[in-house]
């Protein structure tokens, strides 16, 4: 019997690209050899496909893109083909592949661009769809959505390009409406990036600023004192929830560096919560996993304040598998091997 070939896709060009490159390595190794060809397909910083016929141990480095075996290769839109065109020595071909695991993260990857094209060329793909991936990438989009669907979320304002001719009227009325310390993140960025805690009025404009530097809309929102908690949700028609994870950042809060520089944020599995909270959480997490549009798996975030009141903060449609991610974790306690889980999103993807 012939192994099914997947095609995994990693780099990108957003600012997560070296997060990607680290859990494509992960999930590489991790997917069942016995079952699985693998087709490595990096995607630079400035967005040149190359299929990767090397050690799966450079790709973390970011030296795969060196080596002298890399040669320019696509997924084809046209479903005819359902493959790879691959260019070399000036001569092309086509590599037929079954599905495909998009290992990228932010945008480019994780907002609905990547889907677009793996839906015209027909080959099916692990993950969310087209509009779930964008609209759960979209902060913004993601709060309107939920709290119509009555989830409890963060009191948020935008703040778009535009405002930024009249930047200190805006960020006034944002403090006044919802007051300090206050939350700014880019509207369209994951791992924390971009992510800038303001407790006065200059913080908050540079913090605007700064957020602007990622995206062309930024979400502003209230500060929640609480404990940081994580649920994965896998599954597509009857999705499941697993066991809460806890966050113990090393820093103020969980951002860029105390998620994968420093390495001396703690995670606790499962989360040490009032059996009530437990059950909120994983109640919401997949409600919001259906209200989005969700399906294959998503990590869920949330806040617990301190009188129990449980907030969402964000959705994550195709999350970390690094060494140190929560999704790949939370499922490892459900009893389901990082092999096993990979096997189960790729046959999800394969039966639509």
């Amino acid at each position: 019997m012939s192994k099914i070939k997947v095609a995994v896709l990693f780099g990108g060009m957003s600012n997560e690209h070296d997060i990607s490159l680290i859990s494509a390595t992960n999930i590489i190794n991790a997917i069942p050899s016995d079952k699985y060809e693998v087709i490595p397909i990096g995607i630079t910083k400035k967005g040149r496909w190359l299929f990767y016929p090397g050690d799966v141990s450079m790709i973390a480095s970011g030296s795969w893109e060196s080596n002298p075996d890399c040669v320019p290769a696509v997924i084809l839109p046209d479903p005819i083909y359902k493959g790879i065109f691959k260019i070399t020595d000036g001569t092309y071909s086509i590599a037929k592949i079954d599905v495909v695991f998009p290992a990228l993260h932010g945008q480019h990857g994780e907002d609905g661009t990547i889907q677009g094209l793996l839906e015209m060329s027909g080959i099916p793909y692990v993950g969310c769809g087209c509009l779930a991936s964008a609209d759960c990438m979209d902060k913004g989009v993601t709060h309107t959505i939920l709290e119509a669907n009555g989830v409890h979320m963060a009191k948020w304002r935008t703040v778009y390009a535009a405002d930024l001719n009249r930047l200190d009227e805006v960020c006034e009325q944002i403090a006044n409406e919802l007051d300090y310390p206050l939350f700014v993140k880019p509207a369209n960025s994951g791992s924390s990036v971009g992510v800038n805690k303001a407790s006065s009025f200059e913080q908050l404009k540079d913090a605007v600023k700064l957020a602007f530097a990622h995206d062309k809309k930024v979400i502003v929102e209230e500060f929640i004192k609480g404990r940081e908690l994580e649920c994965a949700v896998f599954g597509t028609d009857k999705p499941f929830a697993s066991e809460v994870g806890e966050i113990n950042s090393c820093n103020e809060f969980y951002d860029y560096d105390a998620k994968y520089i420093l390495g001396t944020s703690g995670l606790s599995i499962p989360a040490d919560i009032p059996a009530e909270a437990s059950r909120e959480i994983r109640e919401t997490a997949v409600k919001a996993f259906k209200a989005m549009g969700c399906s294959g798996l998503s990590r869920v975030d949330f806040f617990l304040k301190e009188d129990g009141t449980v907030i969402l903060n964000e959705i994550n449609t195709l999350p970390g598998f690094t060494p140190i991610s929560m999704y790949p974790k939370l499922m490892e306690n459900m009893g389901i091997s990082q092999p096993e889980l990979l096997d189960r999103l790729i046959t999800l993807s394969l039966e639509g």
